[in-house]
């Protein structure tokens, strides 16, 4: 199924090849708590960045190898490059725009994140 979705202004617009049922990651890392991010990792070829490039900028903090994609007009992180799947892409699931989406959560620790970080490594590749 192709999910849209967008930031909170509508400048970026993005969809997403995905199932119907969304299987979402809740992390508790420093960074995706205080940002309430819902992780759906996905091969880069299952995401098409529809619109906004050019309202990107990227925020890097400890290895850089996350590269935190956000709106430069309204603040929101929509999907960034994760350090678990830097061969794909990690849509924030709050901003898909499907009317009626149904998720199951799955908690991951990422307080812990080396000792985790394995139990993801599979959500990029193509199945």
């Amino acid at each position: 199924m192709i999910h849209q979705g967008s930031c909170h202004c509508g400048a970026v617009t993005f969809e997403v090849d995905a199932p119907e049922v969304i299987e979402a990651d809740y992390c508790n890392c420093s960074i995706c708590k205080k940002s309430g991010y819902l992780h759906l990792i996905v091969p880069l070829g299952k995401f098409r960045l529809l619109s906004g490039e050019d309202s990107l900028s990227t925020y890097t903090f400890n290895t850089g190898v996350a590269q935190h994609t956000f709106c430069t007009q309204c603040g929101i992180k929509p999907f960034y490059t994760p350090r678990s799947n830097p061969d794909g892409v990690d849509v924030n699931v709050h901003c898909l725009d499907t009317e009626n989406l149904v998720v199951n959560v799955t908690e991951f620790d990422g307080q812990n994140w080396e000792q985790n970080a394995q139990k993801l490594a599979h959500k990029s590749k193509e199945a």
